[in-house]
C-alpha cells in the first residue's frame, strides 16, 4: 500500500494535489462510505413507517371514490412503468453490458433501490426537508450494493464498472426527483391541486430536462484535436473537476477492481463513527473531509458570513424566524445557481479549440504576471472573492 501512494505522489508535480490524491481522497471515501450508511441506520425507523403507510394507502384507495384532490396517477401505471423502464433499458445499445442479461438486471436493480430510495426520500423530505435529504448517503449505499451484488455473480473487473455507475446515477436522480415532487405535490395540496396533473407535468419536466442535459453531456463528450476518443472524462474531466462523481467512481473501482487501499479507507470509517459519536452528522463531516479545500472553503466563507448575520440579527432583536427566505439566502442560493450555469456555458466554449484559444488570448494573466510575481496575481482573485463576501454580508442584512 506505501508503495503504491509513493507512486501516486510522484505522479503529481503540485505536493498538496499529491497528497489529496494519494491519502485525503481515500481516507474520505471510507468516510462518506461509513457517513452514508449511519445516516440510512437513523432512518430506519422512518424507512419501515413509509412503508407501511404506503402499503396501508393503497388498501384504502382500492374500490374506494377518491376526491380530486387526492387524484393521482394509480399504482397499476407505476408497475407498468417500472416494467417498461426494465424493458427499455435492457434494448437501448447505448447503456453498458454486452448481453440483453446484463442490462436486464441493471434494470432490475434501478427499479429495486430507486423504489425503496424513492420512498425514503418522499417521507424525510416530508419529515425534515429537503435540505437534510440524504441523497449521498443513498447514492453510496446503492453503488457499494450493487458493487457487491456484481462480486457475487462474479462480474468483476473494468468492464462492470460502468453499470455499477449507471445503477447508482439513476437511484440518485429518482431519490432528488422524489424529494422535489414530495414538496410539489405538498405545494399543490395546500392550493388544492389535482395531484395527477402535476405528475404529469412533472414527468414532461423530467423528460425534458433529460434531454438538454443529454445534449450538453454530449457536446462535452467531443473529443478534442489533441485528445482524440478521450471525451469528456479527459478532455474536459481533467481541467473541470467533479469530486462527487470522482469518489463514487473511485468506490465502484475499488470494490470492482479490488484495488482499494483498505488501510486508508478504514481509517476515514473510523472517523466518520467517531465523529458521529460526538454529535457531529457524519456524512456531512464526511463530504467535507473527503471534497477538495477549492471546493469546501467557498461554503465555510458562506457559513461564517451567515453565522455573523444570524449573531447581529440576534443582538437588535430582528426576527430571524424566516431567515431562510431572507434576502441573504436567497442571494446565495442565486450565487450557486449562476456558477454552476457559468461552469457549464464555459465548459461548452471550451470544447471549441478556436473559440476556447480566443477566450485565452483575453486572459489578464501574461498582464498580472508581469504586476505580480509568478503566483501573486492570485491576489487579485482572492480580493474578488472577498469583495462578493462582502456583497452578500451587505445584502443580508439590509432591511
Amino acid at each position: 500500500m506505501r508503495v503504491l501512494a509513493g507512486i501516486r505522489l510522484h505522479t503529481f508535480t503540485n505536493t498538496a494535489e499529491a497528497v489529496y490524491r494519494a491519502y485525503v481522497r481515500q481516507i474520505g471515501a471510507g468516510a462518506v462510505a461509513a457517513g452514508g450508511f449511519i445516516t440510512l441506520i437513523k432512518t430506519i425507523p422512518t424507512i419501515i413507517s413509509s412503508f407501511k403507510e404506503s402499503v396501508g394507502s393503497m388498501k384504502e384507495k382500492a374500490g374506494a371514490v377518491v376526491s380530486r384532490t387526492e387524484n393521482d396517477l394509480s399504482f397499476k401505471t407505476v408497475i407498468l412503468g417500472s416494467i417498461a423502464l426494465i424493458i427499455v433499458m435492457a434494448l437501448m445499445p447505448q447503456l453498458p453490458g454486452d448481453s440483453i442479461i446484463n442490462k436486464l438486471l441493471i434494470g432490475i436493480l434501478i427499479v429495486v433501490f430507486g423504489f425503496f430510495f424513492v420512498t425514503v426520500s418522499s417521507r424525510i423530505v416530508g419529515i425534515i426537508g429537503s435540505s437534510n435529504n440524504p441523497i449521498s448517503g443513498m447514492t453510496i449505499a446503492t453503488i457499494m450494493g450493487t458493487a457487491l451484488i456484481f462480486i457475487a455473480v462474479g462480474w468483476t473487473g473494468k468492464f462492470y464498472e460502468p453499470m455499477a455507475l449507471v445503477v447508482g446515477g439513476l437511484v440518485c436522480i429518482a431519490a432528488a426527483n422524489a424529494g422535489a415532487t414530495s414538496q410539489d405535490l405538498k405545494t399543490g395540496y395546500i392550493v388544492g391541486a389535482t395531484p395527477k396533473y402535476q405528475q404529469l407535468a412533472l414527468f414532461i419536466g423530467a423528460i425534458v430536462s433529460s434531454i438538454v442535459i443529454g445534449i450538453t453531456v454530449k457536446i462535452l463528450d467531443t473529443p478534442t484535436a489533441d485528445m482524440v476518443s478521450r471525451g469528456i472524462n479527459h478532455a474536459i474531466g481533467e481541467k473541470y473537476a467533479a469530486p462527487q462523481a470522482t469518489l463514487m467512481a473511485t468506490l465502484i473501482k475499488g470494490l470492482l477492481s479490488f484495488n482499494l487501499d483498505w488501510n486508508f479507507v478504514l481509517v476515514g470509517v473510523f472517523l466518520a463513527i467517531t465523529v458521529e459519536l460526538m454529535g457531529v452528522k457524519a456524512l456531512s463531516f464526511a463530504v467535507g473531509a473527503y471534497l477538495p479545500l477549492s471546493t469546501t472553503l467557498p461554503i465555510f466563507a458562506g457559513g461564517a458570513i451567515k453565522g455573523i448575520v444570524d449573531w447581529k440579527a440576534k443582538r437588535s432583536k430582528k426576527n430571524v424566524e424566516d431567515a431562510e427566505l431572507g434576502k441573504g439566502s436567497l442571494f446565495a442560493t442565486g450565487l450557486v445557481a449562476g456558477g454552476a450555469l457559468a461552469g457549464v456555458v464555459v465548459a461548452l466554449l471550451s470544447v471549441d479549440e478556436g473559440i476556447a484559444a480566443k477566450i485565452q488570448s483575453w486572459s489578464l494573466e501574461p498582464t498580472l504576471h508581469v504586476i505580480f510575481d509568478s503566483s501573486g496575481y492570485q491576489i487579485l482573485g482572492t480580493l474578488f472573492f472577498c469583495f462578493m463576501g462582502w456583497v452578500l454580508y451587505k445584502i443580508a442584512t439590509k432591511d
